[in-house]
C-alpha cells in the first residue's frame, strides 16, 4: 500500500499481496469487470469510494508488461457496502466501457437458477445499458445482459441473453416484454436454449423444482439487507405461534369470602395537659377564660 493525497491506496506492492484471496473478506469483495487499460488502481478506487468505504483494490496484472487483464477485485469495508456498490456502479461507463461490477464468480454460479431469457428483435442502437435499465424493473439480473456482436465491426446481430435470479421475475418480464417496442422495433423473447442439450429450453419444471427449494433454503440461512431500511416483519411460522398460559382459578378473598369486618380505628386522644376537643374540654376551656377577664377586672 502506498499514500497519494494523503490517503492510503493501492499499488503494485498490494498485487503481491492480494494474490492471497484468503486474506480479503469474501463477503464484502466485488469483482469489477470490462475494464479498460486506461484505467488503473487509483482511479478504481475513487471510483468505487463514491458507493463506500474501500479495504483494498486488486488488479491482476501481467508479469511481463505489468498491464492489468481488465478486471480486479474491490474490498469494501462491509457486505453491506459491497452490496450497496453493485446496485450503484454496475454498468457505469468508464472510458466508453461499461463496468461489469457483481459478487464472485462462485457467488453468481449459485443465483443462477436457469432462468435465463432469449431477447430477439434488438436494434442496433440498443446497448447492454439499455438492455439492463428496460429489464432490471422486473426484478434482479443475475449477470449482465449480453449482446451478440460481430467480432470484426463489434455491430449488434440483433439478440442478447440475460438472466434473472428467480423465476418469477423471467415470467414477468416474458409477459410484459414479449411484442412490445424498443427504439421502434418490436422484441421477440422466450426462454434460451440450453447449452449441450438438443433443442431444450430453460424454464422446465424440474428447474423451476429446484429454484423453489434453493429459495426457500436460502430464506432460512440468510437475511435481509437492513442498511436503509428494518428488515420486513416477519410472519410466525405455524405451530411456532405463542400462547398466553391459563390463568390459575383464584377463589375469592377477603370480605368476599365471609371473613368479618374490623372494627374502625381507634383515635389517639389529646396529650396530658392539653384541654380537649370535646364538650368537656370546650366548657373547661370557657370556665378558663372567664377567670381569667374576672381576674383582669379586679
Amino acid at each position: 500500500m502506498s499514500v497519494a493525497g494523503g490517503r492510503i491506496t493501492a499499488s503494485a506492492g498490494a498485487n503481491l499481496i492480494g494474490v492471497h484471496a484468503q486474506d480479503r473478506n469474501q463477503e464484502a469483495t466485488c469483482y469489477v469487470g470490462n475494464i479498460d487499460p486506461q484505467a488503473n488502481e487509483e482511479l478504481i478506487w475513487e471510483l468505487c469510494v463514491q458507493a463506500g468505504p474501500v479495504v483494498n483494490v486488486y488488479m491482476p496484472k501481467d508479469r511481463v508488461t505489468n498491464e492489468h487483464q481488465g478486471y480486479g477485485f474491490v474490498e469494501f469495508r462491509s457486505e453491506e457496502d459491497a452490496d450497496y456498490a453493485i446496485k450503484v456502479l454496475n454498468m457505469v461507463k468508464l472510458f466508453g466501457k461499461p463496468l461489469r461490477v457483481n459478487k464472485s464468480a462462485q457467488d453468481r454460479n449459485t443465483q443462477d437458477v436457469g432462468a435465463n431469457l432469449f431477447i430477439g428483435g434488438l436494434d442496433p442502437e440498443v446497448d447492454e445499458k439499455l438492455l439492463y435499465d428496460t429489464f432490471s424493473a422486473f426484478g434482479v439480473i443475475v449477470s449482465n445482459p449480453k449482446i451478440m456482436r460481430d467480432p470484426d465491426t463489434g455491430l449488434s446481430k440483433g439478440f442478447g441473453f440475460l438472466a434473472f435470479d428467480s423465476f418469477e421475475a423471467s415470467d414477468a418480464a416474458l409477459e410484459a416484454m414479449n411484442g412490445q417496442y424498443l427504439m421502434n422495433r418490436p422484441l421477440s423473447i422466450s426462454y434460451a436454449f440450453k447449452k449441450d442439450t438438443k433443442g431444450e429450453r430453460h424454464g422446465t419444471p424440474a428447474e423451476r423444482l429446484l429454484a423453489a427449494q434453493k429459495r426457500s433454503k436460502e430464506k432460512r440461512t440468510s437475511r435481509p439487507h437492513t442498511l436503509f431500511a428494518t428488515g420486513p416483519q416477519q410472519a410466525p411460522q405455524p405451530g411456532l405461534e405463542l400462547e398466553a398460559p391459563p390463568m390459575a382459578a383464584v377463589g375469592p378473598t377477603g370480605f368476599a369470602a365471609g371473613m368479618p369486618m374490623p372494627p374502625p380505628p381507634m383515635m389517639p386522644g389529646p396529650p396530658p395537659g392539653v384541654p380537649g376537643e370535646g364538650p368537656r374540654g370546650r366548657a373547661q376551656l370557657g370556665g378558663s377564660r372567664a377567670c381569667g377577664r374576672a381576674d383582669a377586672a379586679v
